[in-house]
């Protein structure tokens, strides 16, 4: 039984898979921008009119690089039998939508999708396996 649990934010996910003692561990960037819009600028005129920063552009570019990282994610995490999903933000529930949305087979083994802070890489391997062999 291939037992699989993957730590993830929007910058990577730490896949870490469980076989018996033996813990392997990959990592998947996830190539999404950190977008920092910055503000329009002042008219040289006074009461005049202003730039606008269009924040529907890079939230609209945001949302299709991270359906390209869950779409990369997915195929990683395709043999596995058991999933856990874990991380800091939302990044973890968002993913867990996007399986019940586009992969319904693969959201029916996720078994927990459970909030954890940033960790190294072998606190994230330890939080796994003993996930794994205490449940």
């Amino acid at each position: 039984m291939k037992n699989v649990g993957v730590w993830m934010d929007k910058e990577k996910a730490m896949i870490v898979t469980v076989n018996g003692t033996e813990t392997d561990m990959t990592i998947l960037e996830s190539e999404v921008e950190d977008f920092r819009a910055v503000g329009g600028s002042r008219s040289k005129t006074k009461w005049g009119p202003q730039d606008v920063v269009q924040d529907s552009k890079y939230t609209e570019r945001e949302k299709h690089q991270m359906k390209r990282y869950f779409e990369e994610l997915s195929k990683a995490l395709a043999e596995a039998d058991l999933l856990v999903l874990y991380g800091p933000a939302d990044t973890n529930r968002k993913f867990k939508h996007f399986l019940e949305d586009h992969h319904k087979n693969m959201a029916e083994k996720v078994k927990a999708v459970e909030k954890a802070d940033s960790m190294t890489e072998n606190q994230v391997k330890a939080l796994i396996r003993d996930y794994f062999n205490n449940g």
